[in-house]
């Protein structure tokens, strides 16, 4: 990758995680309004040619999705913020997606200690208790990713729950969820064990 395809992927990743209609997996770092020209007017871009000597293409994108998925809000992640902290974020995603297993396990032992699996999901009177338990920074993305993956609840979520938490929530594991590498069989299993083993 080059300097300025690195400029690109960043750009089109940010397109994909703040707007509803770019999808990276189809369209690539392919954004036409963006030229060498401009590039090389970036106060930056050494930034971009330190990181392509650093990384190979697939690290880069998952090192800007980590950056991206980090906070409450992508359209607030700039390449300042990148320059200043993302080393250490795309560093702590890399250990999570590695005991991803392991936090998944911890995480849903906590969310079905003292509550059923329908009272988890359940959104009747408002935000459920995984939305609650992620809010309070108990259940990460990546565990409600997989609980949706293995449920389906988030299409439900969308049609009951008319409020823009949610809704950024729900933009957020649907943009986040296509760069996760999740065999669902293996954390179905792993959801089956501790939801019978808190029924007893």
């Amino acid at each position: 990758m080059m300097p300025f395809d690195c400029y690109k992927t960043f750009l089109a990743m940010k397109s994909h995680f703040t707007k509803e209609t770019f999808d990276y997996q189809k369209f690539g770092n392919k954004l036409s309004r963006i030229t060498l020209k401009s590039f090389y007017k970036r106060k930056d871009r050494f930034y971009f040619e330190s990181m392509v000597r650093k990384y190979p293409d697939k690290d880069i994108e998952n090192f800007f999705v980590s950056n991206f998925v980090a906070g409450s809000d992508p359209q607030l992640v700039y390449m300042a913020t990148i320059i200043k902290s993302g080393e250490k974020t795309y560093r702590d995603w890399q250990r999570k997606i590695q005991s991803l297993s392991y936090m998944f396990k911890n995480e849903t032992l906590e969310l079905f200690d003292d509550m059923k699996i329908d009272e988890v999901f359940n959104c009747s009177k408002g935000h459920p208790y995984i939305l609650k338990n992620h809010l309070k920074g108990k259940t990460s993305l990546e565990t409600m990713i997989i609980c949706d993956k293995i449920l389906g609840y988030r299409v439900n979520f969308d049609k009951k729950l008319d409020d823009v938490v949610w809704k950024s929530i729900s933009m957020k594991m649907r943009k986040y969820s296509p760069f996760l590498n999740i065999d669902v069989f293996h954390y179905k299993k792993i959801l089956k064990g501790l939801v019978l083993d808190t029924a007893r």
